[in-house]
């Protein structure tokens, strides 16, 4: 095969996209400061709607990691209060693979299908970061309203490629978006500022059994419809 073709090209990205994973339990090791600006670096030539690039991320390591991850443990029961709605309903084929994820995650930690108590202890691990001794804070300006958030979504999607690449793992959190107004307050975030994800990273403890279980993703006749 001659080595500038396509298919040999596409070799690496499919590797990395076999890779990644959401990493539910972190080993408490810090990341090289040089690896974490290798990682935003790539993840920075994302594409943008007119190269706005209206991602802004706050990166935590040390002490602020520890202190952003008590904020989230003292405010977990409060009330959501994200910067963008929710999905207003999971419905058909979202909610079955919404439910296949979390009955996965559940198998793999033991929790018993019906175990309300145990199945909050772990939900209550994405305000512990999932033991990660990093944390990035994913915001978009408010001005740019749904076009700005579906930009930093690009950009996180090459962020966790970038971080496979270098061999660190991740995991992009919806939960931390739900705490909006405090995580700006936390981090001096103006209020034009809206938080779209976290990402928390780090190496991944993979004897944990919250690592062991992979998602899947639909046959390309279940999302493309062909015209012409």
């Amino acid at each position: 095969m001659d080595s500038t073709s396509p298919a040999h090209e596409s070799a690496p990205l499919e590797d990395l996209l076999a890779r990644r994973h959401s990493c539910r339990r972190f080993r408490p090791d810090a990341v090289p400061r040089a690896t974490i600006e290798r990682m935003l670096a790539l993840a920075q030539r994302s594409a943008s709607w007119c190269n706005a690039q209206p991602w802004q991320v706050v990166v935590t390591s040390s002490q602020a990691t520890e202190r952003f991850r008590q904020l989230l443990l003292e405010n977990a029961g409060a009330p959501p209060s994200p910067d963008f709605p929710w999905p207003r309903e999971y419905q058909g084929v979202y909610q079955q693979r919404r439910r296949e994820c979390g009955l996965a995650l559940y198998d793999s930690v033991g929790i018993a299908r019906g175990d309300r108590e145990a199945s909050a202890r772990q939900a209550t691990e994405n305000f512990r970061l999932f033991g990660a001794p990093h944390v990035a804070i994913v915001t978009t300006d408010e001005a740019l309203g749904l076009y700005g958030a579906v930009d930093c979504g690009a950009y996180v999607a090459n962020f966790l490629l970038a971080a496979t690449s270098l061999g660190i793992a991740t995991i992009a959190q919806a939960a931390l978006a739900a705490r909006g107004p405090l995580v700006r307050a936390h981090f001096g975030l103006p209020d034009s500022r809206r938080l779209v994800c976290g990402i928390s990273f780090g190496f991944a403890d993979a004897a944990h059994p919250a690592n062991g279980f992979r998602t899947s993703r639909a046959p390309l006749a279940d999302a493309v419809q062909w015209a012409g």
